[in-house]
């Protein structure tokens, strides 16, 4: 959803992050991240390859957002045998001159992992009518440009749940990176879960402005503690980091987001909001690929089995038997329809 870049972890955080990514992240990635590159499935003469590129705002080493994007494309390349791409945008000013690189090598879909690309995708989209563009987050569709939105509010809604039957002190932080609609929507539905349990709780939200700054991550949520907060939330994608060591350090609770992130910080991180971008991914690949794709804007959520909480089974125990059970019984209120989040 942004950028971001990987610092050096103290403690566990480090060692178990680095086991928590290291199954993704090789050198020819790494590599990757920093300049672009691709990996090309070799094919015979004949009719053009399919080719599929990723966009990124942020390192695929996150642990979370761009890691589930990577990961998508892997599974895309290695389930459909096709040509594949991958390129980190180091600032907005990319987005555009990399969207028509893409299309203007006859890259049939492209992938542009986060909301900020939207603009960029309906333009380009215009030029290159043969090309898919495909916005997660995104805000806005056209003939060949689609947004897929997860609702990962609704995974919140229930970690929100979770921190009302656990609070002490009533108060619970969350932090964000950059102010993005997509981002302040997982925090509402934190906060509509928590109240809904502790209807006099505060929520205590703050945006360090960067997805990418572990110390200002780690710096706001420790400030939030000092305020009482003693359970903490994010979606600030690398940046997430320093949240967790601010729970370590404070030796409180916290909670995972984009992806499972529960093995970064197993004996602090209750449970991870985890969207299955990978599955999404390879679903549009296929269906653009057999000419079976609608487009337009796509929602998916715990419904459609694209959205979940992943409860850390190392604290499960930690968890009130009574709050458990009521956070149960939200997921299946949230995939029967009864609660809606908006």
């Amino acid at each position: 959803m942004a950028k971001g870049r990987l610092r050096r972890l103290p403690n566990s955080i480090g060692c178990d992050f680095a086991l928590a990514i290291a199954f993704r992240i090789t050198l020819v990635t790494a590599f990757c991240i920093t300049s672009g590159c691709q990996t090309r499935t070799p094919t015979a003469s004949g009719p053009a390859t399919f080719k599929v590129a990723l966009l990124t705002p942020g390192p695929v080493s996150d642990a979370g957002w761009n890691a589930a994007a990577f990961q998508g494309l892997q599974e895309i390349k290695k389930g459909l045998n096709v040509e594949t791409a991958l390129v980190q945008t180091q600032s907005p000013a990319d987005f555009e001159d990399s969207l028509r690189d893409f299309a203007s090598r006859g890259f049939n879909i492209v992938f542009a992992h986060g909301f900020e690309y939207t603009d960029a995708a309906l333009k380009v989209g215009k030029l290159f009518p043969k090309t898919w563009f495909i916005v997660t987050s995104g805000s806005g569709s056209a003939a060949n440009v689609s947004s897929l939105t997860f609702k990962i509010e609704e995974a919140t809604y229930v970690q929100g749940v979770i921190a009302g039957g656990m609070t002490r002190t009533g108060v619970i932080g969350a932090i964000g990176g950059i102010e993005l609609p997509s981002i302040k929507l997982t925090f509402a539905g934190i906060r509509r879960g928590f109240l809904a349990t502790r209807p006099q709780g505060r929520l205590l939200v703050s945006f360090t402005g960067s997805f990418d700054d572990v110390g200002a991550a780690k710096e706001a949520a420790l400030a939030q503690v000092s305020a009482g907060a003693d359970l903490l939330f994010h979606n600030a994608d690398a940046a997430g980091l320093g949240v967790f060591q601010a729970a370590v350090q404070s030796h409180i609770y916290a909670f995972g987001t984009n992806g499972d992130q529960n093995a970064v910080a197993p004996e602090n991180i209750l449970a991870s909001a985890v969207t299955h971008i990978p599955k999404a991914f390879v679903r549009i690949a296929t269906e653009i690929k057999n000419s079976e794709f609608k487009g337009g804007m796509l929602e998916y959520g715990m419904r459609e089995g694209m959205v979940e909480v992943a409860y850390n089974p190392r604290l499960l125990s930690k968890i009130p038997a009574a709050t458990l059970e009521r956070a149960k019984e939200a997921e299946q209120q949230i995939i029967d329809g009864k609660i809606v989040l908006e």
